[in-house]
């Protein structure tokens, strides 16, 4: 287990030498990250099997696990905790393959100085990258410590065990594996997958280990980013621009640098931030300056009223997703739909955070980013600084999935820190910041079109889909939200699309069902009218939200029950049983009637229809009067592979259900002409204890020995579907334009 690094002085060289144990050198180079959520593995050369997961970028095992001479095993993952139970699951995984009992794994995670490059966590790819590289990577370091003792005993490898960190011969004689370390190198390329046993042998994989980062956040520790401190750290704010282009023209610095315990103030062109001795020190002073700065500001929102009308009549760059072509039945019946969602914002619960330290002409910086490497690049480039004088370490962050304000901030440390090299400066940004200056998830449109024969079966699907990108994390120091107002602001690169089959707006808009007939395409919208970038399952939440309510709506013309409509138009066996599952467990009954006020929603979507599959069946209430909608009992069934931990994946299902929940019933980012006007949780309202579903049930289906499949944003899209659909029983109106609140459901009722 690891403890938050707090020492800014620890070197690779020193933490190796710490051991003395079996690593030569660890192989740290990887992918160049492209301007994509995800990137594909390299091909393997010609006739050569892959190498699993993530060994396909960074092949030599001793980037992946170190035994030192007292036994100790540390694994390394470039992945970031991010509250979505990675570590566990990678202890899991070691320990499994090492013989281990869990506690006996040191895990190292998210460091450019002693990690491998995994690019960005992201994609709910952390298990089929890194999980199925660790896990590969500590079967053969296994096996090479078997092999190390057979040559000892004098016996055939087979004929020993490894247990407990030792290899057992059949006479008793042991060897552990501290003293077969000291003698052996893992500095030795990986091989395709081999030796992983049988999953019926499991004793560590699937089991519900308990999540070793929640004792520190259910207590109060030091669990976060937000609580780290170091030896003479100095707090910092910026006064950030109020609107895009902003210009400063005048400020009265002198009078916040005589202000109690105010160190600095820094501008560098319309940067502006002050740094004093304590956190309410700085908080002061920051209200002061932000006070005497004054600011020329030409920005133009659009109206938020018509942003979709915006959106539709931007130019567009059109990408066919998929065309589907075989004889079918002659249409009788057509719907079409249109659905929009708003701009949403990540409303992470503690601002976002960073500490930087300059020192010997370079950087550290310890952030909750979720690529620590591109940030390392970015972060070089802005700075003007060589790659290797820049460091980031991963410290875990008080809330988000997706690309906040966490790299942001980042710069902000690193730049006010190289103002004042040697102590390291802390900055967080305020709520009103966190909430106006983080980048969006991007608003979206899609129009369904679909025609059923006599039979009532889909006979053609037409689907188009308009969004921004989905992506504008920085990999370039353009990229950074500082880089506009500084003097000499570097380039920025131009949005562009992420490639199916991940995709971005994209994201899950190939339908998984069998339609003889389809056409589905992309309108990428270059022009950005605010500031978006990455949000939990980027565009799979909306694209599933209308696919699903669409299935829903053509179900209903079609005179049939939601559940069997599906399943007749499926054809995968796995989808099938999740969808069976789940409608088995909620207790699913063709044409059940529904009181008045209440109804039952489902919906099943596989992630990317390449990760998890998940199906959502729940009921609610609705209060006619008020338009006040209840969730009640939500079931859920996923395949997500081999199970690694199941109460792990129960809890990415059960948060992504609430968090859809939010989403669904309440949020949106507001604006004006020239400002973000949701700076606070009364302008952006988010999901309350009271409005929390009554209960919500995970089943999780055994699949052992199968890939393991990211699950952390399976059940965001099915969840707001069920809703969208269970509210359409309940109110008798259907809604289409996220978010379905309060005064939206009042409204379409007309009561």
């Amino acid at each position: 287990m690891t403890a938050p690094r707090t020492s800014p002085g620890l070197s690779r060289r020193a933490f190796l030498a710490g051991g003395g144990g079996l690593v030569v050198s660890f192989s740290l180079a990887g992918r160049p990250m492209a301007q994509e959520e995800t990137a594909a593995p390299s091909s393997p050369a010609a006739g050569a099997a892959a190498l699993p997961g993530s060994l396909a970028q960074t092949p030599m095992l001793d980037a992946w696990i170190k035994v030192d001479a007292a036994g100790q095993v540390s694994v390394f993952t470039g992945k970031a905790e991010l509250g979505q139970g990675l570590r566990t699951a990678v202890i899991q995984l070691a320990a499994e393959q090492l013989s281990l009992p869990p506690e006996r794994i040191r895990l190292v995670t998210a460091d450019t100085g002693l990690t491998p490059n995994e690019g960005f966590t992201a994609g709910s790819h952390s298990m089929q990258d890194s999980g199925t590289a660790i896990f590969n990577a500590a079967g053969q370091v296994r096996a090479l410590l078997v092999e190390a003792a057979a040559r000892q005993f004098g016996l055939p490898p087979e004929q020993l065990t490894a247990e407990g960190g030792a290899v057992f011969a059949p006479d008793g004689r042991s060897l552990g594996y501290g003293p077969l370390a000291a003698g052996s190198s893992l500095h030795v390329a990986a091989r395709p997958a081999t030796g992983l046993g049988d999953p019926k042998s499991y004793r560590v994989i699937g089991t519900s280990l308990p999540r070793v980062d929640i004792p520190a956040k259910v207590t109060g520790g030091v669990a976060y980013i937000q609580d780290m401190r170091l030896p003479g750290m100095l707090h910092a704010r910026v006064v950030r621009q109020p609107s895009p282009g902003a210009i400063l023209t005048t400020v009265d610095a002198a009078a916040v640098e005589r202000l109690p315990g105010v160190v600095k103030v820094v501008r560098d062109g319309d940067y502006l931030a002050v740094v004093a001795e304590r956190e309410w020190q700085a908080v002061r002073a920051w209200r002061a300056l932000s006070a005497a700065a004054e600011w020329s500001e030409s920005a133009e929102l659009p109206e938020q009223a018509s942003v979709h009308d915006t959106l539709r009549a931007l130019p567009a760059r059109d990408i066919e997703v998929l065309t589907w072509t075989a004889p079918a039945g002659r249409p009788v019946k057509r719907l079409r739909a249109r659905f929009t969602k708003p701009y949403l914002m990540h409303g992470a619960i503690g601002p976002s955070c960073a500490l930087a330290q300059f020192a010997d002409d370079g950087v550290t910086v310890w952030t909750h980013t979720q690529g620590v490497y591109p940030q390392r690049g970015a972060l070089a480039e802005l700075l003007r600084l060589p790659p290797e004088k820049v460091r980031c370490i991963h410290v875990a962050g008080s809330g988000c999935y997706g690309h906040n304000g966490a790299d942001d901030v980042a710069a902000d440390a690193a730049l006010i820190a190289r103002a004042l090299p040697g102590r390291p400066i802390r900055v967080q940004w305020m709520r009103e910041q966190e909430n106006t200056a983080e980048p969006f998830g991007p608003a979206m449109i899609a129009e369904a079109r679909a025609a059923l024969d006599a039979d009532g079966n889909i006979v053609a699907w037409d689907y188009e889909v308009w969004s921004n990108t989905h992506n504008m994390r920085p990999v370039k120091g353009g990229m950074f939200l500082q880089n506009a107002a500084l003097p000499e602001p570097l380039p920025v690169p131009p949005p562009a699309p992420i490639p199916m089959p991940e995709g971005g707006g994209d994201r899950n808009s190939n339908p998984l069902y069998a339609f003889p007939n389809a056409h589905v395409v992309y309108h990428f919208l270059p022009g950005m009218p605010l500031r978006v970038s990455a949000m939990r399952s980027l565009g799979a939440y909306h694209n599933i939200f209308a696919i699903e309510s669409f299935m829903d709506e053509l179900a209903e013309a079609a005179g049939a029950d939601p559940v069997e409509f599906r399943l007749r138009h499926m054809k995968d066996t796995r989808a099938r049983a999740v969808i069976q599952a789940a409608a088995d467990h909620f207790g699913w009954s063709k044409g059940a009637s529904s009181q008045p006020g209440q109804g039952r929603g489902f919906a099943f979507a596989r992630y990317k229809n390449l990760g998890a599959y998940c199906a959502v069946a729940l009921d609610l209430t609705v209060e006619h009067e008020t338009g006040r909608v209840q969730i009640g009992r939500v079931v859920a069934a996923v395949d997500s592979g081999q199970p690694i931990n199941p109460d792990g994946i129960r809890n990415q299902i059960e948060g992504a259900i609430v968090q859809s929940s939010s989403w669904t019933l309440f949020e949106q980012v507001t604006f004006d002409r020239r400002h973000i006007t949701s700076a606070d949780w009364s302008g952006y309202p988010i999901l309350r204890f009271p409005a929390v579903p009554a209960s919500v049930e995970v089943h999780i289906m055994e699949r052992p020995g199968l890939p393991f499949l990211g699950t952390g944003e399976a059940g965001q899209g099915p969840t707001a579907a069920a809703i969208a659909n269970a509210l359409r029983q309940a109110a008798g109106v259907r809604l289409r334009d996220l978010p379905l609140s309060q005064s939206r459901v009042k409204a379409a009722i007309g009561v």
